[in-house]
């Protein structure tokens, strides 16, 4: 008989993370921007032990968006499916990265999927019918507050001209291209994609299409936001 590996009879956790509020024992505003702020903190860990110093950038939280079309709106031949991607200018890597569309939670009291709805249109000048939530992630929980929750756009269709934004800065040189999503799964895993909402939103993309779209949050959905965020 074969034996059990170390840990077998251990009861297995519930993996969901839970929002956890720890004493700050003091903190102090020593930047301020338009889109982040820089906080220094300090934190009691455990109670009785000495704070230790922490730096957070408060910052806006953001939505992408994986807008897919398959079946007899695809244009492959036998139907399979597409996402719509945009190449974008980044200047704090000094490159130009292949995204799904995205954008920041920057309009007070706009829910997340009006400002999903919104930068789709903006962006790529397409609408969708439905929607769903993806995935939700928190960008590098190390020291920043941004969440991005991602979500699927299905039942797309072109705007008309005169419901177009025309496209200003960095995203005047977008044009928007539709990819079949298996080649931009091989490019993430080929290491030639490198923007996370993307990495995550079309590996999530691929598993929901996979499984019929079977499961998929509805776009209210709870979201663990962080209580700091701009």
């Amino acid at each position: 008989m074969l034996a059990k590996p170390p840990g077998a009879d251990m009861s297995q956790p519930t993996i969901s993370d839970e929002r956890e509020i720890r004493q700050t024992a003091s903190h102090e505003r020593v930047w301020s921007g338009p889109i982040f702020t820089v906080d220094a903190d300090e934190v009691v860990l455990a109670p009785g032990a000495a704070p230790v110093a922490r730096q957070v950038v408060a910052h806006h939280d953001a939505v992408s968006i994986v807008a897919l079309r398959e079946g007899p709106e695809s244009s492959a031949p036998d139907g399979a499916p597409e996402i719509l991607m945009v190449r974008q200018y980044r200047h704090p890597v000094s490159a130009a990265l292949w995204e799904i569309p995205a954008g920041l939670l920057d309009v007070p009291g706009e829910e997340p999927v009006l400002a999903a709805q919104r930068e789709l249109a903006e962006e790529t000048d397409h609408a969708a019918a439905h929607w769903q939530v993806l995935a939700d992630f928190y960008a590098s929980p190390g020291f920043t507050t941004e969440g991005v929750r991602v979500f699927l756009a299905r039942g797309l269709s072109l705007l008309p001209p005169q419901e177009r934004t025309e496209r200003q800065a960095e995203e005047a040189e977008f044009e928007p291209a539709w990819v079949p999503l298996e080649r931009v799964v091989e490019a993430v895993m080929a290491g030639r994609i490198h923007n996370p909402s993307t990495v995550v939103g079309v590996l999530a993309a691929e598993r929901a299409h996979s499984r019929g779209y079977a499961g998929l949050r509805a776009p209210d959905a709870p979201w663990l936001r962080s209580p700091r965020s701009l």
